[in-house]
Order: structure tokens, then sequence, then C-alpha cells
């Protein structure tokens, strides 16, 4: 008989989770630093086409979550987790290898394809252990430890270009990746049993894509997540610029990048403790109607110095907003999936996947707006936290209910 998998304790199942989840948020703000001098050795001619290194990934992660949900509902959760791994370590050392800015956009697209892999199906196997706020209290966890990788990947792939280039950021990628994977394989047992996989057809793919979509909670708070995350897609790919370009930081772009983060971890820990309190709902509400009025404010602060607020105003405005974010995340994603539970890997595939597809082209104009100013950033958060709370009052409220609250290992 072949021998069972032991199961993690709590503490080590979340920090694991977070690992995989983590493998995208590394793919993007550890290569941050290098844009500029990767657009310069791969010839990139103008300066807002270095954005595309970090759009590329996404765009592969928008395709790829509609794949691995289906698969690890047929399969279960582990393989799709090896696929995805297996094609996050390929683009990767595509790109190392890459002699021109199209090669390295095909190995960034198939990073991001392989990085879906592990981000979608730890959600649809947290899913699998847990429900409602519990759920909601395991991803903020999550989250909160998530976070600390992109406060110290700027300063640790800044670091790497230093040291021995940017070629070696991808090799920090392969070799993450690949001692996460040995670990998963080794503590994690299989959370998906045969009895509830669901064979692999068109039909029962294009089932749950439609019931997820016509589940008005799964898609009311999906949207809103699309919402939120474009805004924040539009940051990443315009923060180096403005860090480095408008404000100037040189090489403390790390250090004002990881503060942000911090910032989102801070609110995510919190938000693991407050859910249980106050739900889900009531958080993430409260967060967006902050989120929009500090915006609106700023919008007209930034707008009469031209574009160009003084560093310290837009660093308190980027501690209150990203805290905002921290508090959505979690619960966002939590409330979209509570209806799933049946059909999770399908259903993670779709929010994940739908969430980030209204993102991309939002996100994108965004930071393709950049013109040496925060204007089209800081509207782009009033304009769209204002969408996402009317889109999360409308959906309807969240269930009450009590989830016991298991004593950590």
């Amino acid at each position: 008989m072949k021998p069972q998998t032991p199961h993690p304790s709590f503490k080590e199942f979340v920090l694991l989770m977070s690992l995989m989840t983590a493998a995208a948020a590394l793919a993007i703000d550890a290569v941050m630093p290098a844009l500029s001098t990767i657009g310069t050795a791969l010839q990139v001619q103008t300066d807002n086409d270095r954005q595309l290194i970090i759009s590329l990934l996404f765009a592969g992660m928008a395709l790829g979550q509609l794949l691995y949900g289906p698969l690890s509902d047929s399969f279960g959760r582990k393989p799709a987790i090896y696929v995805g791994f297996g094609l996050y370590i390929a683009g990767s050392l595509i790109a190392l290898l890459s002699p021109n800015l199209s090669v390295m956009l095909f190995g960034r697209f198939l990073q991001g394809l392989g990085a879906a892999g592990p981000r979608i199906v730890s959600v649809a196997l947290i899913r699998d252990l847990y429900e409602g706020r519990m759920m909601a209290r395991v991803m903020s966890f999550v989250m909160s430890i998530f976070i600390f990788v992109p406060a110290v990947a700027p300063a640790l792939g800044e670091g790497l270009l230093y040291l021995w280039g940017w070629q070696a950021i991808f090799g920090l990628f392969i070799a993450v990746a690949a001692v996460t994977l040995v670990w998963f394989i080794l503590r994690q047992p299989e959370t998906l049993p045969k009895a509830r996989r669901i064979p692999l057809s068109l039909s029962n793919v294009l089932t749950g894509i439609v019931e997820t979509c016509r589940n008005r909670t799964a898609l009311g708070y999906t949207v809103a997540m699309g919402l939120v995350f474009s805004v924040f897609m539009g940051y990443l790919s315009s923060a180096e610029q403005i860090f480095r370009d408008t404000y100037g930081t040189g090489e403390l772009f790390a250090l004002y990048f990881g503060i942000f983060a911090l910032s989102i971890g801070l609110a995510s820990y919190l938000n693991a403790r407050l859910v249980m309190r106050y739900g889900m709902r009531p958080l993430s509400s409260s967060a967006l109607a902050a989120l929009t009025l500090v915006s609106l404010l700023y919008f007209t602060y930034a707008y009469a110095h031209d574009g160009v607020p003084p560093f310290w105003s837009f660093m308190l405005y980027g501690l209150i907003t990203f805290f905002c974010f921290g508090l959505l995340f979690g619960n966002l994603n939590a409330m979209a999936m509570e209806p799933l539970g049946h059909i999770a890997g399908i259903g993670a595939a779709v929010v994940g996947s739908l969430s980030t597809f209204i993102a991309l082209p939002i996100g994108v104009t965004i930071g393709r707006l950049y013109d040496g100013g925060i204007l089209a950033l800081v509207g782009g958060f009033a304009l769209l936290g204002a969408a996402g709370l009317a889109v999360v009052r409308r959906t309807g409220h969240e269930k009450m209910q009590r989830v016991p609250v298991p004593a950590d290992d």
C-alpha cells in the first residue's frame, strides 16, 4: 500500500500556501529594479514598453487560471500544481537566456502561465479544507506572509543585479520554485479524493463556468476583485518609473516599494482577526469607501501640484491606500469562493481568470498613461474604488455564520 503523505501543521500549511502563491509575486517584484537594465540590454526602444515585461506575466496568469481549475478537479490538486511549477521553471529559463524583447516576453508569458497553477490551485486546496470566515482567516494569514515577498523581493533583485546581472534574478526564480515544489511534494497530501473528482470534459468545464457566472455572489465579488486588482496592476506596471523617474529615489526604490508592501501585509494580518468578529463584507465595504474617499481628496491635492505632489505626501497616501488593499484581497476572494465549494477547482479558475481579465486591460492602460506624474494612478484608485464599492453593495449581504476557530498548532 502506498504510504500516505503526513499532514502539515496549521502553521506549516499556511507558510507553504504562502510560498505557492508567492511564485507570481516574486516574478513581478524582483524584476522591477532591473527593468531599465533589461530594457537597455534587449534594446527596448520606448521606456513604457518595459512595462510589458510585467504585463505579459499577468496575461499568462489570466489564461493559465482557466486551465488549472478543471485539471485539478479532474486529476487532483497535486498533479495540476506539478504542471504549473514545471511551466514556471521553463519560462524562467527562457527569460534568463533571452537575446531580445520578443523572447523575453514569451518567457514571461510562459512563466505567468505556470505561476497560475500554484496560485489558483492553492485557493481550491484551501477551499477543500476551510469555508466561510475561517477560509478568509486562512487567506489573510497567507496574504500577510505572502506580502513578505514583495517587501523584500525588490531589494533582493537589486542585490542580484549589482552582483551578477539581471540574469541572476531569473536563476533565483528557478531555485525558489524547485525548493517549494519539493516541499509541497513531500509534505502536502492530496485534498481532493477520487470520489469527488469530476471527469475532464468540455461539457463539465462549461457547466462549471456557467454555474460560477450565474451565481450572484461569486460573480459580484469576482468583478469587485477585478476592479480592485486592475488599479493595483497599474501601480505595479509603473512603480519603478514613479519612484525612480518622478521622485528620483534611485537605489532606495526597493525600500519604498517594500514599505507599501508591508502596509498590505499588516492589514492582512489584522484582517485575519477582524474578519472573525465583523465579517468579510462590512470590512470590504469600509476599506473600499476609505480607498475611494482618500483617493478623491489626494487627486485634488496632486492636481494642484501639477501631478507631482511632495514625496512625503505620496508615501502617506500609499500607506493608507495599500492598507485598504490588505483588507480587500483575502475577503473578496473568500466571498467569491464561498458558494463554490462543490466545484472549487473550476470555481477558483473562473474567479481568478475573470478577475485578471477584467484587471489586465485597465491596469495596462493606467500604467501606459504614466506621463511623469501620478494623476492617472490616483484617479484610477478613486474611480475603480468607487466602482468596486458599488458592486460589493449591490451583490448582497454576506451570510452570517460562526465558524469554530481551531487552535494554532
